[in-house]
């Protein structure tokens, strides 16, 4: 994939993520797409997470290590990661998921194909805290539009590329909502294109305990969203039912 020309920094927050940080790490430096900054940055984590990324960065010097000096949540995390970047494009990722080696390349061509895509996101496979994989595979559509966007966020953190420049002018804000989805709708509302592959590029940790994990907290966060981006009462309302409809599909499945 030589021939595919962009500048891309991988950005992974890391919080207490010792049980599965190596297999999310190593399924970044397995990536068929080699010309990549990996840039971690641990959230003052009280198991032993620094010391992995450490004995990490010592094997392979595309990665750069932070430390926070105090815990600061995932969205101060990645923002820090994105003014420490290098590159055009930002590739997100958690620090519990995993990519199929061939998600960067794939993505790259996309946007080799179509210059004006701001954003392309893939779809999804499941695997649970067991390491067990779900037979479900969550379906993407090629392109995606803002109001599309607001009744479903087909664009999974983890599987996002983006240009940096989207993500300074748009920069995560709470960790009270979907900070994420928050990011991707301003974008389209600002004139950004969003392209996805409608392949399970992407393998995503399910884990029941945390903010996504836990239906209700998610919805109420989901709401937030909403509000943040200004839609008046009567959209959110009308938002959230068909955003709930969608996620009780999705979620059921898994």
């Amino acid at each position: 994939m030589d021939n595919i020309k962009a500048s891309v920094s991988v950005i992974m927050p890391v919080y207490n993520a010792s049980s599965f940080l190596a297999q999310s790490v190593e399924s970044v430096l397995n990536q068929t797409y080699k010309d990549f900054e990996f840039i971690v940055i641990d959230d003052c984590s009280t198991d032993n997470s620094y010391e992995i990324l450490c004995e990490y960065a010592k094997l392979d010097s595309r990665i750069t290590v932070y430390k926070n000096e105090q815990n600061r949540g995932v969205s101060y995390t990645r923002n820090f990661g994105v003014k420490k970047a290098k590159g055009e494009y930002i590739a997100l990722i958690d620090s519990d998921d995993m990519w199929k080696e061939d998600k960067l390349s794939k993505q790259l061509e996309l946007i080799k194909k179509y210059p004006d895509t701001d954003l392309c996101y893939t779809g999804s496979a499941y695997i649970d805290t067991n390491n067990k994989m779900s037979d479900f595979v969550f379906r993407v559509p090629n392109k995606v539009d803002y109001k599309t966007l607001l009744k479903q966020n087909v664009a999974s953190c983890s599987s996002v590329v983006i240009k940096k420049a989207w993500l300074i002018k748009y920069p995560m804000a709470h960790d009270s909502m979907h900070e994420d989805f928050a990011v991707w709708l301003s974008v389209l509302k600002d004139g950004g294109v969003a392209r996805g592959i409608d392949e399970p590029l992407l393998i995503y940790r399910v884990d029941k305990s945390s903010k996504s994990g836990n239906k209700f907290k998610s919805m109420k966060m989901t709401y937030r969203v909403y509000k943040y981006i200004g839609l008046n009462i009567f959209k959110r309302l009308f938002y959230m039912c068909a955003y709930t409809i969608s996620g009780i599909k999705k979620h059921s499945s898994i």
